[in-house]
């Protein structure tokens, strides 16, 4: 945690919502607030957002709880689809946490959604992801003003589950599924993640999401550390993509690199554009101030011939993590406080 927590501002990121799939899960207030005490002990300019684990032992008594304590939301894994998400819910999760889902819409906490389905596909033309869907439309349905949000969306059919909701459902979208496909994470480790990336033309879609100024979409970077150790083990590869030391530089890359194939024009990335997706819009979904009148920093990006190192490793050397995209050129980051 030492050396992952201060890559946070190295990547141009103040704010983060914490994800709670630790290993015990994060299922309690207390639990939560310890951990934020020791994030902060390590990096105090971060704003952490807290967040519980979506598990039996959570009641609606608990969330009102959370909810005086300050915590943020919710995350909702479904049992084994991603990385410790062994106690996650399972399919039939809408009638399971129905009170539970009442209490954070009474209480207005964000109810995050890993979404991918926990049971078996109808088809296996279609994916995880896509096989989701419809219970997000379900949950929406029964909750509309329950915050939700289908965290890093990896398809077009995700973009449209989004936007066919109304405004208290938001999509995030990662920096590494803006430039990896699934060919990507059938080769290289540490492109493997979940949810997997998809085709070129989901890649694609979420691209045009970035630049559409589109407030229900915004940026977050889903960043998992590894142990590059672990990332080389071929027979169990943890799931996950390291971007955070990168994150900002990493969505303006593939950016350039979707103006270089013709998919975007150089007028429509712009840097309005970008700060509603990388700042504003996500802010404005949390209910916390505009960066702009609240006088928070800023960040300045420079082209100083700087590239993604292979990893990062802490000062004793005993522990090194991979990097998503080493090599690549990107722009410098400072910032301006």
């Amino acid at each position: 945690m030492e050396l992952v927590v201060p890559q946070i501002l190295k990547g141009g990121v103040d704010t983060v919502f914490v994800m709670p799939n630790l290993q015990p899960p994060i299922t309690g207030i207390a639990q939560a607030l310890e951990y934020r005490c020791r994030l902060r002990s390590i990096e105090p300019r971060v704003h952490y957002l807290m967040s519980l684990y979506l598990h039996p032992s959570i009641t609606p008594e608990v969330i009102a709880e959370a909810a005086a304590a300050g915590i943020t939301g919710v995350k909702m894994y479904p049992q084994g689809v991603t990385t410790n998400s062994e106690s996650g819910v399972p399919a039939d999760f809408l009638n399971a946490y129905s009170p539970v889902f009442a209490a954070m819409e009474y209480h207005d906490l964000v109810l995050n959604l890993h979404g991918e389905w926990p049971g078996p596909l109808p088809s296996h033309d279609i994916s995880l992801e896509e096989a989701f869907l419809p219970e997000l439309k379900k949950l929406h349905q029964k909750f509309p003003r329950l915050r939700c949000v289908l965290e890093h969306c990896s398809t077009a059919a995700a973009l449209d589950a989004v936007r066919a909701c109304g405004p208290s459902v938001a999509g995030t979208i990662t920096a590494h599924h803006l430039y990896l496909t699934g060919d990507h994470s059938q080769t290289d480790p540490l492109a493997f993640c979940k949810p997997i990336p998809k085709k070129p033309s989901d890649r694609d879609a979420l691209i045009k999401a970035v630049c559409s100024g589109d407030p229900k979409f915004f940026f977050g970077s889903d960043s998992a550390p590894h142990p590059l150790v672990s990332k080389q083990n071929r027979q169990a590869v943890p799931a996950g993509v390291f971007t955070q030391p990168f994150a900002t530089q990493l969505v303006v890359l593939a950016l350039e690199e979707a103006i270089e194939r013709g998919l975007l024009g150089e007028d429509e990335v712009t840097q309005d554009r970008l700060e509603q997706f990388l700042s504003r819009s996500g802010r404005l979904f949390y209910k916390l101030p505009d960066p702009a009148t609240e006088g928070r920093p800023k960040i300045v990006l420079e082209r100083k011939g700087e590239t993604i190192p292979t990893s990062i490793k802490s000062a004793d050397g005993t522990v090194e993590i991979g990097l998503s995209k080493s090599t690549a050129p990107v722009f410098s980051l400072s910032w301006l406080m």
